[in-house]
């Protein structure tokens, strides 16, 4: 059986894990921040399930943890070099540039080399909305996708994400993979043992497959075949070709690549809404769109329409209340690495009270 965990004690066992492989101590909070807060939205294919392979990194010296990030910056243009830093926290350094050049300027635009894996972008575009800001943010991955009539991977799953604040409604959150799915999803499948859909990838010889192993041996499709594939590629140029990060197949992959660092791309479009109108305007106006959509007749079977973001705000709020369920794998792998480093993962267990509260 798998078990429920307290979101708040699972991100401190996990905070004290990257503090024990040698982060400093605001840098492990980061990292362990933005993987639980995945779990909680339900995004788990990005939650702690990635811890293991993030502390394998470290331990094996492929994330240089004290490096020092360089900044070049010209009005509201900003290149962050992460000098191969832990992705959450470039990522997070990235965002701070970027808020704080789009209260200066009204707008900012930062690119980032030298990253890696960086968790989800709706971790960063949530700090954005709590500014008051809209922010666009993209980023680049290791090969997973093969271009439309292709059969092997060449590009990554490059996902796509917008924000801006509402009044009344939860905050417009959109943050998509350009694939069908995320691979992490498959990924995840595998641990449970399960099946995949027969439209989310294909195998090593370019056929369908429901087998997730299969899958992983494969890749993953695109989302709406070419669209999704063109998708793709305009952000591997923002990202990658831009920044002077690697794109297409000099994004190292995290899991196989052992000798050298991932170098992944991010940009970040930061717009600064006070520039165009009040805010409370422009919140009353988000309101009345997402009211006038949420009222158009809705489909057969359909009880509610909803607003990206809408979902994994309500998981967010179940989550905290009822834990998080971690499939038994995860929940091994976690162990381990608590016993490694004598932490222990019992404590963040939640009890039957608190379910109950």
């Amino acid at each position: 059986m798998t078990r429920r965990f307290h979101w708040e004690r699972l991100e401190q066992f996990t905070e004290k894990l990257f503090e024990k492989a040698g982060l400093p101590k605001q840098d492990a909070k980061t990292v362990a921040e933005s993987l639980v807060e995945a779990n909680l939205r339900g995004i788990d294919s990005h939650g702690v399930v990635r811890t293991g392979i993030y502390m394998q990194r470290i331990e094996a010296g492929m994330i240089s943890i004290h490096e020092e990030m360089e900044v070049n910056e010209d009005g509201p243009v900003i290149l962050l070099d992460g000098k191969n830093h832990i992705g959450a926290v470039v990522g997070d350094k990235a965002l701070q540039l970027a808020m704080d050049t789009t209260k200066k300027h009204g707008v900012s635009l930062v690119g980032v080399k030298g990253s890696n894996h960086f968790g989800t972008c709706a971790y960063f575009l949530q700090k954005a909305l709590k500014e008051d800001l809209a922010m666009i943010i993209l980023s680049n991955a290791s090969q997973t996708m093969p271009p439309t009539g292709g059969i092997r991977p060449f590009i990554g799953t490059n996902p796509f994400s917008f924000a801006a604040p509402a009044g009344k409604h939860n905050d417009f959150i959109l943050d998509m993979a350009t694939s069908v799915v995320a691979r992490g999803k498959i990924i995840n499948a595998a641990q449970k043992g399960e099946k995949i859909p027969l439209t989310w990838a294909v195998d090593k010889f370019g056929n369908d497959t429901t087998d997730a192993e299969e899958a992983l041996q494969g890749a993953v499709l695109p989302m709406a075949g070419p669209k999704g594939y063109a998708l793709s590629m305009f952000i591997d140029i923002l990202c990658g070709v831009l920044t002077g990060a690697g794109f297409g197949q000099y994004v190292n992959n995290m899991y196989e690549n052992w000798k050298d660092p991932q170098n992944v791309g991010h940009f970040y479009i930061g717009i600064n809404i006070s520039k165009f109108m009040p805010m409370e305007q422009f919140k009353e106006r988000m309101d009345q769109y997402f009211d006038e959509i949420k009222a158009e007749p809705k489909a057969p079977g359909t009880s509610e329409i909803y607003i990206p973001g809408e979902l994994e705000f309500r998981c967010k709020e179940e989550r905290r209340k009822k834990g998080i369920e971690l499939p038994l794998k995860v929940e091994e792998e976690l162990r381990n690495w608590g016993d490694h480093f004598g932490v222990d993962l019992d404590r963040a267990l939640i009890s039957i009270e608190e379910v109950v509260e």
